[in-house]
This record gives C-alpha cells, structure tokens and sequence, in this order.
C-alpha cells in the first residue's frame, strides 16, 4: 500500500506540473494512470474505469476553487455569461454520472479512450476566431451548451478548460473571457459530478476500503497534495520553454495513451 500512495504522488505531480506547462486539466493524465494503477492493486476491473474518473474529478474541486479565486481577484470572470451556464452546468454534471454508473464497461472504456485523441488534436490547432473581432460574442443557448459541458466533464473525469475553452472562442469570447469563464465553471462541474459518483457508488460491496462512493480517497489527497506544489512549477516554465514544440510531443503522447486504451478494448 505503501508503494501505491508514492505512485500518486508522483502522479498528481506529474498532472500538476503538465498542467501548468499546458494549460489543460490534469484529469487527461490523471484517469489513464489511475485505471493502470487501480488495476495493478487488484480492484474489480468492472469499477477501475469509474473509480478512475470520479477520483480524477473530485480533485479537480480544489484545483477549481484556487483557479476561481484568482480569476475573480483579476476582475476576468464574465458573470452574466456564468450565470447562464451554470444552471446546465449543474444537470449535465448530475446527468453525466448516472450516465457513466450505467455503461456497461467495454462502451465507458471505447468512449474515454477517444478522449486523449480528442485533447490531443485540439492541442494542434490554434484557438484563434476566425469571425470579424468587431461582432460581440454570441451568448445565445448558453444554458443547454453548459448541460453538454457539465455532462462530457463529468462523464470523462476532465477539466472543463480542454471542452470549455474552444467552444467559447468559436462563440467570439477572447482567449481571457474563456479561460476565466471556464475556471469559473469548472467548480460546480467538479461538486455536483464528484457528489452524483459518491452517491451511485455508496453502499457498492466491490469497492476497496478508503473509498467514499467511487472516490478512492488515498487517491484524491496525495493527488491533491503533490499537484498544487508542482503547477505553479508547471506555469513558470511555460515562459521559458519553446511550448508550441513541446505541445507536440505531448499530443504524441496523448495520442499513444488513447490507442492503447483502445487496444485495451479490442483485446
């Protein structure tokens, strides 16, 4: 048990570092790690992918909060735009988890190995509007677009950054106004999501001990703990290094985890 708690640590630094390097949400990291890492403890294979998720998202409530602060404290949150997302922020990140309890396993498996795929080609292009500057950002079914976003964040364990953010630049908001909106929305994603997975796995007979639902707690805290030390290492670096180069290597990478996810299916 000893060596498994050293393995997180040394996985929420690595997602906290990566992290700020990359400006995307450490879940991208964190769920495929802990799927290998629960498995090699001998958990129930149909509870790895699930427990793997609902961890990886209810460390995301602290990294949001900190996120939130700061942007508020910066005067960058958009308010109004918050306001209108939430409310389907919340059910979707309700609906998500009831979604992801009732997949049956091979199906939640083949849809997150899609993921890293997916993180990896939005990492390629450049988030830069297309569309006349001078035309306001376009705030219309704002609610039902916060439904999808809380669903798919909860649903995949993710930051709301690596859903969020393209979709409110290709909405005409600048990279700033979607970056803060997106923070501020990644914290109720986080609590409801983390909530709904702690209700569906209570009373669950297949879980191992420390878990609360399917939150394997061992897990969250020295996630939680090693990933807001090596962030702000993460974000300090990212001025100093040629990023564009290294986002390539990194979409490799991302690109490798999501195929072998995917052979993991297929075999």
């Amino acid at each position: 048990m000893g060596f498994s708690y050293l393995f997180y640590l040394l996985l929420g630094a690595a997602a906290g570092f990566l992290s700020g390097l990359f400006g995307i949400g450490g879940g991208i990291i964190i769920v495929p790690f802990l799927v290998w890492l629960f498995s090699a403890q001998g958990f129930a294979p149909d509870l790895v992918l699930l427990m793997a998720v609902a961890t990886s998202l209810s460390t995301i409530i602290v990294t949001a909060a900190a996120s939130l602060k700061a942007h508020h404290r910066l005067g960058a949150v958009d308010w109004p735009v918050v306001k209108q997302l939430v409310p389907g922020v919340l059910a979707g990140s309700l609906m998500g988890s009831v979604v992801a309890d009732s997949l049956p396993t091979d199906l939640f498996k083949t849809l997150f190995a899609f993921f890293p795929l997916w993180v990896a080609f939005q990492m390629l292009k450049s988030y830069s509007p297309s569309l006349d500057s001078d035309q306001p950002p376009d705030e219309r079914n704002l609610a039902g677009a916060g439904g999808v976003i809380g669903a798919l964040c909860t649903l995949l364990g993710a930051g709301v950054g690596v859903i969020t953010v393209p979709f409110l630049v290709k909405r005409r908001f600048n990279m700033r106004q979607a970056v803060a909106i997106s923070s501020t929305c990644g914290l109720p994603i986080a609590i409801v999501g983390s909530l709904g997975y702690i209700a569906l796995g209570w009373g669950n007979a297949g879980l191992p001990s420390w878990s609360i639902g399917y939150i394997h707690i061992p897990a969250f805290l020295c996630i939680v703990t090693s990933s807001r030390i090596f962030a702000p290492m993460g974000a300090q670096l990212a001025h100093k290094l040629p990023t564009d180069k290294l986002k390539r290597i990194f979409a490799l990478f991302l690109f490798a985890i999501g195929i072998r996810l995917l052979w993991q299916v297929v075999v």
